[in-house]
C-alpha cells in the first residue's frame, strides 16, 4: 500500500494587485478568513493588540508562516489586517 502525503504548495496572490472579495487582495482575503473561521487562529488574535503582534505568534512561537489554504500571513495587507485585529479586539492600540 502505498501511502502519499500531499501539502499545498505556497500560493500567493499578492503580487497581482486586485481586489478580492471586498479585501485588498486573495492572500489578505484568505488569511482574514481563517482568522475570522478558525477559533485557534481567532483566539490568538484576540489576544492581540496588532497584526504585528499576530505575525509574532504565529511565525516565532507556533511556527506558521502561511494559512491552510498555503497564503503567507506576512503578505497580508497591513492596513486591513489591523482593523481586524482592532474589530477582534476592541481594547488593542495602534500600531
Amino acid at each position: 500500500m502505498n501511502h502519499f502525503q500531499f501539502s499545498q504548495p505556497k500560493l500567493n496572490l499578492s503580487d497581482r494587485k486586485e481586489s478580492y472579495n471586498g479585501w485588498a487582495d486573495w492572500t489578505t482575503w484568505n488569511c482574514a478568513l481563517w482568522i475570522n473561521n478558525d477559533q485557534g487562529f481567532y483566539s490568538i488574535a484576540k489576544e492581540c493588540e496588532t497584526y504585528t503582534d499576530f505575525l509574532y505568534e504565529m511565525q516565532a512561537m507556533i511556527g506558521s508562516f502561511f494559512t491552510p489554504d498555503g497564503a503567507d500571513w506576512g503578505e497580508a495587507d497591513l492596513t486591513e489586517m489591523q482593523e481586524l485585529i482592532e474589530e477582534i479586539n476592541p481594547t488593542g492600540s495602534d500600531y
